[in-house]
């Protein structure tokens, strides 16, 4: 897996998500088509791990979190920017998402638990605010951002 390749497969992911809300239907839609299950599910967090092991994906760290933004927002990946966090047992940053963010809660260790929810996705609303949690273990988590906004509450 490299980088290019990742940026394919996340194209072809979001490709079906141009022009939905982000709301709780899509939370449900993604559960139910590409939850823990299913091939997508498995193919997107094997991508994951494999640019964290060979340290293209989560290249920064601070306050116990590593992280990165791999993808700015773009036309082919439907205006989402993509960042993967590895968080273990840990809250972060608390931040708004001002249109939105979709969440791919993919555990590695432990039954780690992102916000409260197991592996799967995890859609939060435009307006919306969180300190996004991981407990019970360590997770990888990806977020999907339209247009890349995301508001660090100082």
């Amino acid at each position: 897996m490299t980088p290019a390749e990742f940026r394919e497969q996340i194209a072809a992911f979001t490709a079906p998500l141009a022009g939905r809300a982000l709301d709780a239907e899509l939370d449900a839609w993604l559960n139910r088509e590409h939850g823990p299950a299913s091939a997508t599910y498995a193919a997107l967090k094997a991508a994951c791990v494999a640019g964290v092991a060979a340290g293209w994906l989560c290249d920064r760290e601070g306050g116990g979190i590593r992280y990165g933004r791999i993808f700015k927002a773009a036309p082919d990946l439907q205006g989402f920017s993509v960042d993967v966090v590895d968080m273990e047992s840990i809250a972060g940053p608390h931040h708004a998402h001002p249109n939105g963010e979709i969440d791919l809660i993919m555990p590695i260790e432990g039954e780690a638990l992102f916000d409260g929810r197991p592996a799967g996705w995890l859609v939060c609303a435009p307006g919306s605010a969180h300190r996004p949690t991981v407990s019970n273990g360590r997770a990888l988590v990806l977020y999907l951002l339209p247009e890349g906004r995301i508001d660090f509450t100082r």
